[in-house]
């Protein structure tokens, strides 16, 4: 099966990604990673995080050149068949390609959330996503009490953004 490390260079080359968008989804890779091996994954569970994490904006690139933009639903009803296409001849079985999937297809979405990898993918996400972007950081307030779950996410989030620094 392909490697973490194949996966980021793959999507590094074939993905028509702007420097924005690679270093987004490295960051977004490494606080999942992190948070992820503190809350103690399985094995399998962490695998598939970090592989959600490095595709969970594939969709973007081909939103914007259609769109001008890439709307976070549009991003998780196209997202799910490119990540199929991206590893398909990677030798991944097909229940940890449907987990990523359906990650890739919730990753903005708070609520009902189903599983630590769901949880971890939502808050790197978002740590990454305030420090890029205004509109995020002024509701980090009500991310971290109504989306962060994760004792090392939320410390995170504290360590980053402190009180008052957003508000």
């Amino acid at each position: 099966m392909i490697s973490i490390s194949e996966a980021i260079v793959k999507m590094i080359s074939g993905c028509a990604c702007s420097q924005h968008d690679i270093c987004h989804f490295m960051k977004v890779w490494a606080y999942a990673r992190t948070i992820g091996e503190l809350e103690g994954l399985d094995p399998r569970t962490q695998q598939t995080l970090e592989f959600s994490a490095i595709v969970h904006d594939i969709a973007c690139p081909d939103l914007r050149k259609e769109y001008g933009n890439a709307p976070w639903d549009l991003q998780e009803t196209y997202g799910p068949p490119l990540v199929r296409e991206f590893f398909k001849d990677c030798g991944m079985d097909e229940e940890m390609l449907s987990r990523i999937c359906y990650l890739v297809g919730h990753h903005h979405t708070a609520v009902d959330v189903k599983g630590m990898d769901h949880q971890i993918l939502l808050e790197a996400d978002f740590l990454v996503n305030a420090g890029e972007q205004e509109k995020y950081l002024k509701n980090t307030a009500v991310f971290r009490e109504k989306v962060f779950k994760t004792k090392t996410g939320i410390g995170l989030l504290e360590n980053m953004f402190p009180t008052g620094e957003y508000e």
